[in-house]
């Protein structure tokens, strides 16, 4: 079933039954199948250990108008279409129509460059305004250096306007950025997924079971926008972000 907005898209619970074995040509039917009754449920995501899943067409959105970029530009390009995000000095945000997001997860399909310090894509979370934030993003221009101290700062989190990059690598250092094991193509599309509650925030790259970074949240912001993340000197493309809320507690 779909949304009514064809910005994004739910599925839905299917049921299927299968019939009983019926005899052979031969006339006989094996014991153990007969009076055999399969009922399969396929839960295609609408609803996943209780989280709500819907996914968004980027392109969609911003040619209804519903993208609202800060300190970039953007434009739609390639097929399947894909939102490219300006190069620029000073980070920049892409905001969703999304205010409300609290906890449960985030997955976003991106693709960076193996530039050095021209490459810090991701999502922002928990947003209060253009400001402040909570992000976590890749530099995908470090996911195979050569040099051990810059392949541990391939992934990072942030929590503006207080905790920024240089404030957690100088007084944490190697706490809220990790290296990424298996790291994807730094030129190549890849997805980050996030995962989000209360107290803790993870990111899985690709189909990773381990996460590439495991935090505490340092923000006292529990609800906020979502948007795509863009650092200094930075573009980058996104083609999709999927978002799946944990319900709220009565």
């Amino acid at each position: 079933m779909s949304e009514k907005s064809n910005s994004y898209t739910k599925s839905s619970s299917v049921l299927v039954y299968a019939e009983p074995a019926k005899k052979s040509r031969a006339g006989s039917t094996p014991m153990l199948f007969r009076s055999l009754y399969i009922v399969v449920l396929l839960v295609t995501s609408l609803i996943s250990f209780g989280q709500q899943r819907q996914v968004y067409n980027l392109t969609s959105l911003y040619q209804q108008g519903k993208l609202q970029a800060v300190n970039r530009a953007m434009v739609s390009n390639g097929s399947p279409a894909y939102i490219k995000v300006s190069q620029q000095e000073g980070e920049g945000t892409v905001w969703l129509p999304i205010a409300d997001f609290e906890s449960g997860t985030i997955e976003v399909v991106m693709r960076g460059k193996d530039v050095l310090q021209q490459s810090f894509i991701g999502v922002v979370f928990h947003g209060l305004n253009d400001s402040t934030y909570d992000a976590v993003y890749c530099r995908p221009f470090n996911f195979f250096a050569k040099d051990s101290v810059r392949r541990i700062h391939a992934i990072q989190y942030i929590s503006h306007p207080v905790y920024t990059w240089k404030k957690l690598r100088a007084e944490n250092n190697a706490e809220y950025e990790k290296e990424i094991v298996l790291p994807p193509d730094p030129n190549e599309w890849f997805t980050m997924k996030l995962t989000v509650d209360a107290t803790t925030i993870s990111a899985f790259i690709n189909d990773a079971a381990t996460p590439a970074l495991k935090v505490k949240k340092l923000s006292d912001r529990h609800s906020g926008k979502i948007g795509l993340f863009t650092g200094d000197g930075s573009g980058g493309d996104f083609k999709s972000i999927i978002i799946s809320k944990q319900p709220k507690e009565d």
